[in-house]
């Protein structure tokens, strides 16, 4: 994905949220008007520890997961002008690069 968004001409800022975490307001903006668990990563081992089923959670304990447990957020996380993707899909991404 780096060298994808470098090609762009895109000036690539990183950010280790395991050291420097997201505040409640940086979650909500990156986003938008997205669901959050397109962010979440239910597949983490950090997930399955918790014995929650994934049907049961609302958006907003999502958010709260994400915040208290890092590894639950989908990485990368690329933000570009106001659009956020997970790295993984290659689709929105090169939808956003185009």
């Amino acid at each position: 994905v780096r060298a994808e968004l470098s090609q762009a001409g895109l000036d690539i800022q990183e950010r280790d949220f395991f050291k420097d975490p997201f505040s409640r307001e940086e979650i909500c903006s990156l986003l938008g008007e997205k669901d959050p668990s397109e962010f979440f990563s239910f597949k983490s081992p950090s997930f399955r520890k918790l014995g929650i089923e994934r049907s049961s959670i609302s958006g907003d304990a999502l958010i709260d997961l994400m915040l208290s447990e890092p590894r639950l957020i989908r990485r990368p996380l690329i933000s570009i002008d106001a659009e956020t993707v997970v790295g993984t899909d290659r689709k929105s991404l090169a939808e956003i690069l185009a």
